[in-house]
């Protein structure tokens, strides 16, 4: 049975080199996110199960377990809920999106990604394992640091994924394309930047801009949830459970889909508000805000409440701590552009907003 290895080396020629050394042998890797505190290391590692781990001072056996013939990676995700999971992604399935993703962005041999995400992470894996599939070349840093960045642009990089946090302290014109993900994206973007959905599960994003990549087809159930079928989807997880029925994979997310054919992705399922027996999209509410002046980050979520069912709350970072906006120029900044039951009707005023480390607002987290 091929190993299951643990990868616990910095971003660099090192790691990939410890890839391509995993999947010579037959085996799969599984990157080991090194930014965690010993428990959640722990808790981790028990949950993936690697039977070997290599690090800088060389392979180590662990009380683990193999994977299947076939099998390219096992990727920890945390979705929402902070519990660790193992998605488990075959060669074929890494082919498959490293192909289709190279033909929408029109990658040429002129071309060099750059890999400065978090490794244990598909948005940051995915860079180094479609320039592999596609022997092209790539540049690898141990996490993102917006000089080294352009360093590297300047030096001949041509193609990175980023998440907004990153984009907002780089120039987007040092970029060919900029493959955007992680959270919702800012309402004004360059003409070079790419808006991907996609997941864990789909071994990075499978639409570009609203639009399906080769080989992705889109459906919306009867309740508006997003549903995916495509050669990218994982084999399953790594507890043995199998999301994908009929070759389709339900999302967890609600969307639909535009008379042109695109996609419009209403947020998570679970996250959807009811206040008052209207609906309200968390991220719809959050675009309208990011337009005001006074705010720097926003989320929003719902709250109970005795009279509405729940109440729209929104958690701001103000641009200025010393004048935070007010509540009523929030809801008038809303009802400018949406009715006014979306409007929040309370505001809270934080320092920072809870996030995964890639970007993703941790919504729970904000009403516990």
């Amino acid at each position: 049975m091929p190993h299951l290895v643990a990868i616990d080396l910095p971003g660099g020629p090192g790691f990939v080199d410890a890839l391509l050394r995993i999947w010579d042998a037959g085996d799969a890797a599984f990157p080991l996110d090194r930014r965690l505190p010993p428990v959640a290391r722990r808790t981790t590692l028990t949950a993936i199960a690697p039977d070997r781990l290599v690090d800088e001072r060389g392979v180590h056996e662990l009380e683990g377990r193999g994977v299947e013939d076939g099998d390219a990676l096992v990727v920890a995700t945390s979705g929402t809920t902070g519990t660790p999971r193992g998605v488990v992604l075959t060669h074929d399935a890494v082919r498959a999106s490293a192909r289709a993703t190279s033909a929408r962005l029109a990658v040429t041999t002129t071309d060099t990604w750059l890999a400065c995400l978090p490794l244990s992470h598909i948005g940051g894996l995915s860079v180094i394992t479609r320039a592999i599939a596609t022997e092209a070349r790539v540049v690898v840093h141990d996490g993102f640091d917006a000089r080294a960045v352009s360093d590297a642009a300047a030096d001949g990089a041509t193609l990175v994924s980023l998440v907004p946090t990153a984009l907002r302290r780089v120039d987007p014109s040092i970029f060919r394309r900029i493959v955007l993900g992680g959270s919702r994206p800012p309402g004004d973007l360059p003409s070079n930047v790419v808006t991907t959905y996609g997941m864990t599960e789909t071994g990075s994003g499978v639409v570009y801009d609203g639009f399906p990549l080769d080989g992705v087809d889109v459906r919306i159930d009867p309740l508006g949830e997003i549903h995916l079928r495509c050669p990218m989807l994982l084999r399953s997880y790594r507890d043995g459970s199998q999301p994908v029925a009929d070759g389709w994979f339900a999302t967890g997310d609600l969307g639909d889909i535009d008379d042109d054919g695109r996609l419009k992705v209403r947020g998570r399922r679970d996250e959807l508000i009811i206040t008052g027996g209207e609906n309200v999209w968390p991220a719809t509410v959050e675009a309208s805000l990011a337009g005001h002046p006074g705010v720097a980050e926003v989320a929003v979520a719902g709250v109970p409440d005795v009279e509405w069912g729940e109440r729209v709350v929104a958690w701001i970072v103000p641009v200025d701590h010393s004048t935070p906006p007010t509540l009523a120029s929030i809801r008038s900044c809303v009802t400018e552009s949406l009715p006014g039951f979306m409007a929040p009707k309370e505001v809270r005023i934080v320092s920072s907003l809870p996030t995964t480390t890639s970007g993703k607002v941790l919504r729970h987290r904000l009403t516990t």
